[in-house]
């Protein structure tokens, strides 16, 4: 079953189940994806739906840093619930353990050796690591990584 199909399933489950905040919030991801595939004219894969997500909790930790800066708690914890129901469908984090592995094993690949080569090696990390880890993390731990 692909994320297309599954948020779906769990809209209906939402609508059955009069879970309003979940049915909204899925309905939100629904209406990115297909505005995006609109947009583009092509039928979003998985990692282009995980993408799609992924700006979604980004956009929403934008907010809930605006919100709080402005004093509205109320409308920060909004954004706060939406993150989670959005995360529900995004996979597991790699901590930095697991991210350092991947970055030796693409340095090994590549033959990334110096600062020069950060752009290399983040080519070949971007596709394996694309919603698995922080992109900003991967990009801070490859530049101290071909540093030393």
């Amino acid at each position: 079953m692909t994320l297309k199909q599954q948020l779906t399933e769990d809209m209906k489950a939402a609508m059955k189940g009069g879970d309003k905040h979940a049915l909204g919030v899925i309905r939100l991801m629904l209406a990115a994806i297909k505005q995006r595939e609109v947009d583009e004219r092509i039928e979003l894969d998985d990692a282009a739906v995980l993408a799609v997500l992924e700006k979604m909790v980004k956009q929403r930790r934008d907010s809930v840093s605006q919100y709080e800066a402005a004093s509205r708690e109320d409308l920060a914890q909004v954004e706060r619930d939406e993150i989670v129901v959005i995360e529900r469908y995004l996979p597991e984090k790699l901590g930095e353990a697991e991210i350092l592995a991947e970055i030796e094993t693409a340095k090994a690949e590549s033959g990334a050796a110096g600062p020069n080569d950060i752009g290399k090696l983040m080519g070949v990390l971007k596709p394996r690591l694309a919603g698995k880890a922080d992109m900003g993390v991967v990009s801070r731990l490859v530049k101290q990584s071909l540093s030393n």
